[in-house]
Order: structure tokens, then sequence, then C-alpha cells
């Protein structure tokens, strides 16, 4: 009797389940909150490694970042690519760029990004800050969002990221009324923080390409300066201190968001920058001054700093000294939220499960990179890299470590037999990849 009663309960309960997948294309709100964590990825524009004082940053306070790096984990190899759309076009897609770039402020309608995964898994999706990717108001939402707010969806708008910004919320761009003495990034983060208030009870993913702190270097609300400055023409580094107190500051009002509704045991933060820091600012660093090198394949302009925070999944502070670049993010973000798509195409490799276990064995050995940003004239670059080498296509091999500026190449005759092996197997992964690669960097 008791064997008949359970398989009887059993076939009534898969009915009712595949009724419900009848009725919606998303699976129960209460399964997802408990089997998929929220997740949040915050991407600060212009933003090298050595900006943060977490990594040894001496000329700005981060405390936000700093807290959250000191609960979680401190990635120190990872890397983007020089110049902001190839970065976003890269990390929003897990492919190399000689795969689907087109040209600068552009991402090709045909292409699929995590949000249009994570949406597709029963995620609701949302994306504030900078757009700079064209398409029309409905673009968001073809690649995967539910709701945005963003500056430069459809339009230039150089000056008007800050102060009196020019935004379109969910189709509609906000009136001058609306915004008149508001700060843009403060408005991003209110909008999602009142998403994740909405959305509290269900699984919710968030993409956040901050505004700040790219250029105009403007005052912020808290300068006494902000309230009478002439908006278009001031572009001054003075201010750039109190820009990266701002980015931090939005960080933490995330964070505390998150803890006052009881959703940091369950929601995981990443944190990157798109590129390296504006080549007008110089920071102080570990005793050394560092100049941004943004739009340039060197350490300065390549290397950017990551923070997680995943306060239900790790639970000490550590260091991930493996290389990551800008293709590991989509397939971490879909390891995070247990989604198994095997027909996903991705350059990436997942770092999520080693950095859960702590894993000695890197994901990958080397990032590479084609860079053609085909925007402002930088040089086009082909190059793949270790954690101590560089090796150009056209030849140049550098010590990075050593010679970050890349001055002195080393020559093939003088390599010792460590360089050699560092050499040999850069070559080869060179090899993968650099046909389609110099096509790309050909393609008018």
């Amino acid at each position: 009797m008791r064997e008949r009663f359970s398989l009887f309960s059993l076939v009534f309960l898969v009915g009712i389940s595949l009724l419900g997948g009848c009725i919606t294309n998303r699976p129960p709100k209460e399964v997802h909150a408990k089997a998929r964590p929220n997740i949040i990825l915050i991407m600060a524009d212009d933003l090298g490694y050595e900006t943060l004082s977490c990594n040894g940053g001496e000329s700005y306070d981060t405390p936000n970042l700093d807290a959250l790096a000191s609960k979680g984990v401190r990635f120190t190899r990872a890397y983007a690519t020089p110049l902001c759309t190839p970065s976003r076009v890269q990390i929003m897609t897990g492919k190399y760029n000689f795969r689907n770039y087109q040209r600068f402020g552009f991402l090709d309608p045909n292409e699929k990004t995590f949000a249009n995964y994570l949406k597709d898994a029963g995620y609701q999706t949302a994306v504030a800050g900078k757009w700079q990717l064209e398409g029309d108001t409905k673009a968001p939402n073809a690649f995967g969002f539910d709701q945005y707010c963003l500056w430069q969806l459809n339009r230039g708008d150089f000056w008007y990221r800050y102060k009196n910004p020019k935004i379109i919320k969910d189709g509609i761009r906000l009136s001058e009324a609306e915004t008149k003495n508001q700060y843009g990034p403060q408005l991003f983060t209110d909008y999602i923080l009142d998403f994740i208030t909405e959305h509290k009870e269900e699984p919710f993913f968030v993409y956040y390409p901050m505004a700040l702190v790219h250029d105009p270097f403007q005052p912020t609300p808290d300068h006494r300066n902000y309230d009478d400055f002439n908006i278009e023409g001031l572009n001054d580094t003075t201010y750039f201190k109190n820009m990266m107190g701002q980015m931090d500051l939005q960080v933490g009002r995330i964070h505390t968001h998150l803890k006052s509704l009881g959703l940091l045991d369950n929601t995981i933060i990443l944190f990157t920058g798109d590129n390296g820091t504006d080549r007008k600012v110089i920071s102080s660093f570990q005793g050394q001054k560092i100049k941004g090198n943004k739009g340039y394949t060197t350490e300065a302009g390549t290397h950017v700093p990551m923070i997680l925070y995943a306060k239900g999944a790790i639970n000490n502070a550590r260091e991930y000294t493996h290389l990551v670049d800008f293709t590991d993010i989509l397939p971490s973000l879909l390891d995070m939220a247990n989604i198994k798509n095997e027909n996903l195409i991705t350059d990436g490799n997942s770092f999520w499960e080693t950095v859960k276990l702590n894993n000695k064995e890197a994901p990958r050995d080397y990032v590479f990179c084609a860079y053609s940003p085909r925007w402002a004239k930088f040089p086009e670059r082909i190059y793949v890299q270790d954690t101590l080498y560089k090796l150009y296509a056209d030849g140049q091999f550098f010590n990075f470590i050593e010679d970050p500026r890349e001055v002195l190449p080393i020559s093939p005759e003088t390599l010792s037999v460590d360089q050699q092996k560092h050499h040999s197997n850069l070559t080869a992964a060179l090899a993968k990849y650099l046909p389609d690669a110099k096509k790309f960097i050909e393609r008018p």
C-alpha cells in the first residue's frame, strides 16, 4: 500500500511540474531563489589595476572595494583589452575580438550575451550605466536585458554622463527637468537598487557598466565646485580622486542594500575595470608612479582589477593568481548560475570552480588578444602572454613584469633556457589564432 501511494504521489508531482512548465517559460520563483544565486557584475570605466588600495594603490581611498576584497577573492592577473568597446564586446559575448568585433561603439545584433543566457534560464535581468553599443531603444532588450537605465544608448552626449545626465530608461528619454542637477552614477545605482528590491524573491542578474571613472574629469556631488561648474569644457584630472571616491561609494551602496534585504548570502558580486587608466592620470602604486596607458597593449593598458565577493560560497579571503581574461567572464557567470549549455561558443574558461575550491590548477595558461579598435588610430597588435612574458605576432618578446612599458624587447639569440620554454609555449599558443587574427587586423 505504501509503495502504491508513493508511486501515485510521484506521478502527481511530475504532472504538476509539467503543467507549470506549460504555463510559463520561467521556472517557479521559489525553485530559482533556492537553487541559483543572484549575480551582479560591475565594470568601472578606465580603471587600471594600480588604482585600488587593496591592490597596493596609494593615491585613492576605496574602502568599500577593499572591504569586499578582504572577505572575498582578489584577482592579481586579470586582463582586459586596452579599450572600452573591444572589452565590452568581449566580456558580453565571451569571444575574442577577431570573431565578432566590427567597429567601435557597436555590438553585432546577431550575438548572444551573458544576459541572453541568464534570462533564458529564468533570471530577471537589468543593465544600468554606459551602453555605447548602438541600437534603438529595444536593443538592450534584444541582448537579454528585461530592464535598463542607460547613458549613450543611441547618441553621443560625451559631456552629459555625470551632472545633468542624458539618460534613456526603459525606452523613455528622461527630460531635462528630471535630471537637472542630478548625478548620473547616483541615478544608475538608484535604478539598480529599485530593481533588486522589486526582484528580491527571484533570481536576478545586474550588469552595471559604470560611467565612472572615464573623463571628463569633473566635480562630484560631494565637491564644493559641483553646483556651478561649466559642464561642457571642464576636464581636469584634479577631480579624478573624487570620482574614484564616488565609484567606490556606488559599489558600497549596492552592498549595503543587499545586506538590508538579507540577500548577501545568495548574491555574487564580481567587480572589474574595462581597460587601463586614462593616460592623463598618474597614480602612486607600491612606491612607484604609474601612468595610465588606456588604448595601448602594455601592462598599464590591459591589467585591470577584479574582485569576487560570494559570501554564501567563499568564506575566507584569498588571492587568485591565475590568469583571467574577459572571455572567461561569460562561462564563469553561467557556472555560478548552475547553467549548462552544450551549444555555448566561447573562447573563455570558467574560473568559478577553481576559485571556490582554491584549486592550484590554472584554467588557462595564456591570454590572447587581437586588438584592432578601429578608433583613434591606436596601433593594431596581436599578442599572447603568460604570467611573465608577452609575445607579439611581429616577433617582439618582452618580460612585461620587469619591463612593463615594453621598451626593451628580448633578442631571440639571448634567451635563457627558461625564457626559451616560455617563448616556445607562447609561439604555439599564438599559432592557434594567428591566421584568423591577421584577417581581422587586415580587414578594412
